[in-house]
């Protein structure tokens, strides 16, 4: 997929509360109704796009600190993140990437929850290399039936 990917067709970074306001201005009813699909890049800033966006295009094709959907709620001093999750079995991202969404989501001067609303944990089997989400604290691949580690290993340079 990452190849399909065209320089310049990724999501839209936002980096300041006025781009926010612009981009979020021009989102339908329809749009704001669900959640949107969401970035964290390598320097730290939060790109978006509609939904039904690839991950890997709202990102240009680059690596990320943490992916996800996220929704929007207007509240009395502007906007707020109301839904964020690292829901993206493409880059799989562990649970502990809230902190790379948590300092985007501050720099544009959102609020947000404590952490994600959503939370799933991904881990690849060690045995097939399948990427697996674990239900229930049970560690155990759903394809080979092989134990998983309980820390996060899906990303291979990591």
């Amino acid at each position: 997929m990452k190849a399909a990917v065209r320089s310049g067709s990724g999501g839209c970074r936002i980096s300041s509360a006025a781009e926010f306001e612009d981009w979020i201005a021009a989102r339908s009813a329809v749009e704001l109704a669900e959640p949107f699909t969401f970035v964290i890049g390598t320097d730290g800033a939060l790109r978006l796009a509609p939904r039904r966006s690839e991950h890997v295009a709202c990102a240009d094709g680059s690596l990320v600190l943490s992916a996800g959907e996220i929704g929007f709620v207007r509240v009395a001093d502007g906007w707020a993140a109301n839904e964020v999750s690292n829901q993206y079995t493409g880059y799989c991202p562990d649970a502990t990437s809230w902190s790379a969404v948590a300092r985007a989501l501050d720099d544009v001067g959102l609020g947000r929850p404590l952490g994600f609303t959503h939370e799933l944990v991904f881990r690849r089997c060690p045995g097939c290399q399948e990427h697996n989400i674990v239900r229930e604290d049970d560690f155990v691949c759903v394809f080979c039936g092989g134990g998983l580690p309980e820390t996060w290993n899906v990303d291979p340079l990591a």
